[in-house]
């Protein structure tokens, strides 16, 4: 018997689509096409590895760079795929599966791996503790892309606008479209420099790197363009980086990721956040999305408050994390 560790190439889609599909019930083509396409145009950003024993593919692996993803610094990678062959369960496939990931990331001064698994899901959980993964100080919030009421509904009368890490609306309701006078339109490739100078002001770094590979991932590794910005007196003065995956982390239905969302400082309190997060859920909802995930760290009490108040709440996933 043979075993090879190797990189993954389209050949093997099928036999990826099948081994998913033995463990979600769901067949994830178009997810699994997407990430395999950006992988193999973007290897820098993307690991993604087969176990093959003798002509068979026993087992997948994919990550990808997610260095600041949700504002936080520092080298880091997400596990968001991992499977095995169930003829092959039980053989140490998973765990040479890992290992692989690990050494590359590794070479790729990657100091750490984090995950998501749903919280009923023992088996993988089990695994993943095994093999050192712990608690991350990141938790999961969802909300559904319903309307949740009226601006007044949404924050109370004291409340003001937070937009620190993220931009911070004061209502969500799609009906306020009619009357806000903030332009909000598709993001586009251009919008890249604007993406960086807004981010820059807001956190006083250049994360240059970050924004260009967010901004591939969602006009052209996401399901669907979702991704927005709002304009006034003719400049980009805001941005929300949303994508639309069909199975991220072992999901296996459709819902939007929103990784970023920022306001310049000059335009905050004008509205603009609020235009943003409005048309994103109504654009969802259009689309038949029905949850937008989110992460944020569970000290960051001024986002979670602003999150809470525009409809967010914990979902069933438990953030993981490993020092390489």
């Amino acid at each position: 018997m043979t075993t090879n560790l190797k990189a993954l190439t389209a050949n093997d889609l099928e036999a990826v689509i099948i081994i998913d599909r033995a463990h979600t019930g769901t067949s994830r083509r178009g997810y699994f096409e997407k990430r395999l396409a950006a992988a193999t145009d973007r290897p820098k950003d993307y690991v993604y590895v087969g176990l093959h024993i003798d002509d068979t593919l026993a087992g997948f692996a994919f990550a990808k760079l997610v260095e600041g993803e949700f504002g936080k610094l520092g080298a880091s990678a997400a596990l968001d795929a991992i499977g095995v062959n169930p003829a092959f369960q039980g053989q140490g496939a998973g765990r040479q599966l890992l290992a692989g990931i690990e050494s590359i990331l590794t070479a790729k001064s990657v100091s750490q791996i984090t995950s998501q698994v749903d919280w009923s899901n023992q088996t993988m959980l089990g695994f993943l503790a095994n093999a050192g993964f712990t608690l991350d100080s990141r938790m999961v919030l969802e909300r559904s892309t319903e309307v949740i009421g009226t601006a007044d509904a949404v924050m109370g009368e004291d409340d003001q606008p937070l937009e620190i890490d993220f931009s911070s609306p004061d209502s969500d309701d799609p009906d306020a479209l009619s009357h806000d006078k903030v332009p909000v339109r598709t993001m586009k490739e251009n919008d890249l420099r604007s993406l960086i100078s807004i981010d820059r002001k807001n956190f006083g770094t250049k994360r240059a790197a970050y924004f260009e590979r967010k901004q591939y991932e969602v006009l052209h590794a996401s399901g669907i363009r979702v991704s927005l910005v709002a304009e006034l007196d003719g400049y980009p003065v805001g941005f929300i980086m949303a994508r639309v995956d069909y199975g991220e982390f072992g999901h296996a239905g459709q819902e939007a990721v929103m990784d970023t969302i920022g306001v310049d400082p000059g335009y905050q309190g004008h509205g603009v956040g609020q235009a943003l997060m409005v048309q994103l859920v109504a654009n969802l909802s259009v689309l038949q999305v029905e949850t937008l995930r989110t992460e944020v760290e569970w000290d960051d009490t001024g986002i979670i408050h602003y999150l809470s108040k525009t409809g967010f709440k914990p979902a069933q996933q438990i953030t993981l994390k490993h020092r390489l």
